[in-house]
């Protein structure tokens, strides 16, 4: 893949690195950039698959490091907390920042399971974002601390900002896309249906469902190359909302 790294600074000064991936060579350039909020673990290495898949149709892929994580600044981490604001600034600076480098291009998250929260407030509150690309939705933070103390009899916090979070949800005003396996036990498939049925007409939201758990969809949806089907999916939602 083609890349270059990226040094960013946060508005509370906080020091993140990324990757930006160009289009493959040889595929037609859908001047269009994802911004990939990943998971509570790892670090945007762990995304490079699916940045493949993504930059083998065409899109520009923005991956980047939270604080705390990868090669970003250091930043003290209770690994019982769920996640921390903090990250969702650290995802609005990325955004701000593929918008500034590519100004021309559709700019957009596509955000995994805990980093559909940051996702979420981000598109809700940042004065440009032109589409979101969920998958693993996270609905209710207290929902999912509470699966986790059930199913694994694990204690996980959540930060003061969750209890806000619902009010996200009503003012995303870009396409959203959900995504969701049939058997996801973490993030339920029927939270991403509820964030659709109860959308106001006006409001473009689609749900693509698979047969699968959580954060397997582009395992699932392949074909001749891996994420295959699930890029087509995503690039099929984001033409049509292109043409409206």
């Amino acid at each position: 893949m083609r890349y270059q790294p990226v040094a960013l600074t946060t508005p509370d000064h906080v020091q993140l690195t990324g990757w930006l991936i160009e289009p493959a060579v040889g595929v037609t350039d859908r001047h269009t950039t994802m911004v990939v909020a990943y998971g509570d673990f790892g670090n945007m290495s762990n995304e490079l698959y699916q940045a493949q898949a993504l930059a083998a149709d065409g899109y520009r892929v923005y991956l980047f490091d939270y604080r705390g994580f990868g090669h970003s600044a250091d930043f003290a981490i209770d690994t019982e907390r769920l996640y921390y604001p903090e990250f969702a600034v650290d995802l609005g600076t990325a955004l701000a920042d593929a918008r500034r480098r590519y100004p021309r291009n559709r700019t957009g998250i596509m955000a995994f399971s805990m980093g559909s929260i940051m996702a979420s407030e981000v598109a809700a509150t940042a004065p440009h974002c032109d589409f979101l690309v969920t998958e693993g939705y996270v609905a209710s933070p207290q929902r999912l601390v509470a699966y986790q103390l059930q199913s694994r009899r694990k204690e996980v916090s959540l930060p003061a900002e969750a209890a806000a979070y619902s009010q996200y949800a009503p003012r995303i005003r870009c396409p959203w896309l959900l995504i969701g396996g049939t058997a996801d036990k973490h993030t339920p498939l029927a939270d991403s249906v509820a964030v659709v049925r109860e959308a106001p007409r006006r409001k473009r939201r689609q749900v693509l469902a698979f047969e699968g758990e959580h954060l397997q969809g582009m395992v699932v949806l392949s074909d001749a190359r891996f994420g295959g089907k699930y890029v087509s999916e995503v690039s099929r939602f984001l033409a049509a909302g292109k043409r409206r």
